[in-house]
């Protein structure tokens, strides 16, 4: 993760921080996924039945796609140096793009999109996170993600 100090917060908003790692959606993921949100859609978890779909074959519930960010974060989102704590504050903005088809491999593209410093120590920052399907032109979501950093 990108660490930057405070007074250097203003001079990157507009710039690319970082590009994660790839992450393969695999079905057994898609499955515990469902399990945990008890969300078991046929288009997820039955690979039989969701072959006859427009998908051809199970796809990723986008709110697993979602759920992601913060592991797309640890390797290339940005931290204010010296954070004691960074919480999710939300979302300005969030679709879903594109479908993730099972075996497909996604990662996250996050630039800086605006910096506020709410309270004295306090760093509201917007990223814009695109999350890249390997191989396909369209992305599987977009969004304007809010996290509020603590420093001491």
């Amino acid at each position: 993760m990108k660490t930057a100090k405070p007074d250097e917060l203003a001079g990157l908003i507009g710039t690319e921080l970082g590009v994660s790692d790839w992450i393969t959606i695999e079905q057994d993921r898609v499955n515990q996924f469902a399990d945990v949100t008890e969300d078991h859609q046929f288009i997820h978890v039955n690979p039989e039945m969701a072959k006859m779909t427009p998908f051809g074959g199970p796809i990723a519930h986008g709110f697993l796609t979602l759920s992601l960010l913060s592991k797309f974060a640890e390797g290339a989102g940005l931290t204010v140096e010296g954070a004691k704590m960074g919480v999710n504050y939300g979302f300005d903005k969030m679709r879903f793009l594109a479908p993730v088809k099972v075996g497909k491999k996604v990662r996250a593209r996050f630039v800086l999109k605006a910096v506020d410093e709410k309270r004295p120590g306090q760093f509201l920052m917007t990223q814009e996170v695109t999350v890249e399907i390997d191989g396909e032109d369209k992305p599987a979501l977009v969004a304007d993600w809010l996290g509020m950093q603590f420093v001491a």
